[in-house]
C-alpha cells in the first residue's frame, strides 16, 4: 500500500491531538494582567507539547516521503506512535494545572519516553520493510539523536522526583534539539 492513507489518517490524529490540547486551555477569570498569572503554568505546558506535536508531525512526514510503501506492521507501529501521542493532552493538562509537583511532571515525561520508543519502532518497521540500504536507514543508522533523547527523557523522569524544575529543562532542551527537522532525512529527500 501507499503511504498516501497513513499519512493522511495521521495527520487527523495530530490535528485532533493539538485541537483537544487547546480546548483544554482555561478562559482567564478577570480582564486583567493578574488573571493570566494562574493559566501560565498550563500555557507553558501547552507550548511545549504544541511543539513536540509539530515535531513528530515534521519528523513523521519526512520519514514516511521516503518511505515507497507501507505493510501491517507499519501500519502497527504508526498506531502504536499515535496511541502515545494521544495521551499528550491528558498529561499536558495535569502537568500544566499540577506545575510543582513530581508525579504529573514524571508521567509527562514517561508519555513523551515512550511516543519516542513507538517512532523508533515505527522507524524500525519501515527499515525492515524497505531494507537496509534504503534512504530511511541510511539516513539514521547512527541515530545519536535519538538514543541522546531517550536518556534525557528517562533523566527527566526520575529527576521529577527531585526537582520537577529540572525535568521540565529536560523536556524543553530535547524539543530544541529536534526542533528543527531530522536533517539526515531531509538530505534523504533530495537524493
Amino acid at each position: 500500500m501507499k503511504t498516501t492513507r497513513l499519512e493522511a489518517f495521521s495527520d487527523g490524529v495530530f490535528a485532533i491531538i493539538i485541537t483537544i490540547m487547546v480546548l483544554e486551555l482555561k478562559v482567564p477569570h478577570g480582564a486583567d494582567w493578574e488573571a493570566l498569572r494562574p493559566l501560565l503554568p498550563s500555557f507553558l505546558a501547552y507550548v511545549l507539547s504544541f511543539i513536540y506535536i509539530g515535531i513528530y508531525w515534521n519528523n513523521h512526514h519526512h520519514m514516511l516521503h521516503v518511505t515507497d510503501h507501507v505493510n501491517g506492521a507499519i501500519m502497527w507501529a504508526n498506531l502504536h506512535l499515535l496511541f502515545w501521542l494521544s495521551l499528550t493532552p491528558v498529561v499536558t493538562a495535569w502537568m500544566g494545572e499540577n506545575h510543582n509537583e513530581p508525579l504529573p511532571t514524571a508521567v509527562y515525561g514517561g508519555v513523551l519516553l515512550c511516543a519516542a520508543l513507538a517512532y523508533t519502532t515505527l522507524q524500525a518497521a519501515i527499515i525492515r520493510q524497505q531494507g537496509p540500504h534504503s534512504k530511511l536507514a541510511l539516513a539514521v543508522k547512527h541515530d545519536v539523536k535519538g538514543k541522546l533523547s531517550l536518556a534525557m527523557y528517562l533523566s527527566g523522569i526520575l529527576l521529577a522526583f527531585v526537582n520537577e524544575a529540572i525535568s521540565d529543562v529536560i523536556y524543553a532542551a530535547v524539543a530544541a534539539i529536534w526542533l528543527v527537522p531530522d536533517p539526515r532525512i531531509s538530505s534523504q529527500l533530495h537524493d
